[in-house]
């Protein structure tokens, strides 16, 4: 038979008469966490975030292009 993952509260130490845990006391962990990890998702290559930088890097040159181009305009 598998444990429970709840602790017995009559072998609990530190737990009040209401069942709570009194201020600075950690409550007992559950038993049944171990197995369960979170596996890191595998990051992009070098090259493909440098490619994204370029990426921006083109949006904003054009962008300040745009600007530049905007103001000279007006002026002109």
């Amino acid at each position: 038979m598998t444990s429970s993952p709840d602790p017995d509260p009559e072998n609990t130490p530190g737990l009040e008469p209401g069942g709570g845990v009194a201020p600075g006391d950690t409550p007992p962990g559950e038993s049944s966490t171990s197995g369960a990890a979170f596996q890191e998702p595998d990051l992009p290559s070098r090259r493909t975030n440098w490619i994204v930088y370029a990426l921006v890097g083109v949006v904003v040159v054009l962008a300040l292009l745009l600007f530049v181009g905007y103001v000279v305009g007006l002026l002109g």
